[in-house]
């Protein structure tokens, strides 16, 4: 373990104590700093707090106790999500949910943003949630491609508009390209391509221009493409695929400790 006041140069000292748990799978970074604040986190043995201590595969780690295996070679899923399934782990009103549909096909997954209740399309899994939160951010500058049904007529010259920006209800919305694709009687298909992907963010910006969405498919996140894949179908992304894609941000395997015999958290 290196301590936080230790100089950041040192290529040895490991990842941040958030973002290990977030890569092994615990929670998300922002929930491992959470577990920190609660003296929830033991190193070696000695209860830690400071979300910049650094720790490596070697460090034992243990979280409310129990001890955390090191992280896995970094994996991505592309899901077709259906509509009727709810991104979020736990749903306060009991609504099904993406996690309890892939529970018997998936390790604990993490989903790369959220398609709300009635979309469908491409939704990104990944076992690791330092990853997950870096494709997530717009710096990532990641276009999410998305199929919509509108009800109404477009107005070209208002979606041409939507690529300097719009505000909408107080909320201001980065650039959006939309273009007409089809029409048929007082439905349109459109193509939207955003790099925000703020909640209910294409929705709420054609409700604003007067053209409710019936249907909304995201197509493609960044570089993954939602493609043949069949509604409710999950593939795993090939190793070599994410190595092209993500060469920075996808880790190696950790080595095995010799001698562990813990459970990692669920």
């Amino acid at each position: 373990m290196t301590q936080p006041d230790e100089a950041d140069g040192n290529a040895a000292r490991g990842d941040r104590i958030a973002k290990y748990l977030a890569r092994a799978g615990v929670a998300s970074r922002r929930d491992a700093e959470k577990l920190l604040a609660e003296g929830a986190v033991k190193v070696n043995g000695k209860l830690v707090a400071h979300p910049a201590t650094f720790v490596t595969p070697a460090d034992i780690i243990q979280v409310h106790g129990k001890v955390v295996d090191p992280p896995e070679r970094t994996r991505v899923w592309r899901y077709h999500k259906p509509e009727g399934l709810v991104t979020t782990h736990r749903d306060p009103e009991g609504r099904p949910t993406v996690f309890d549909k892939l529970r018997q096909q998936l390790p604990r997954v993490i989903s790369v943003g959220r398609l709300d209740l009635n979309s469908e399309g491409l939704l990104l899994l990944t076992n690791d949630g330092a990853l997950a939160r870096r494709l997530e951010l717009p710096a990532t500058g990641w276009v999410r491609r998305y199929r919509v049904r509108i009800y109404g007529h477009p107005d070209p010259a208002a979606l041409a508009a939507l690529a300097r920006g719009v505000t909408v209800e107080g909320v201001r919305y980065g650039a959006i390209e939309a273009a007409v694709d089809a029409r048929k009687g007082d439905n349109a298909w459109l193509t939207v391509s955003l790099k925000e992907g703020r909640n209910r963010e294409v929705r709420r910006v054609m409700a604003y221009l007067g053209l409710p969405v019936s249907r909304l498919i995201r197509v493609a996140y960044g570089p993954f493409q939602l493609g043949t894949l069949e509604r409710g179908g999950i593939e795993e992304v090939p190793q070599r695929i994410l190595r092209q894609q993500l060469p920075a941000e996808v880790a190696p395997p950790a080595p095995v400790r010799p001698g562990r015999g813990g459970r990692r958290q669920a």
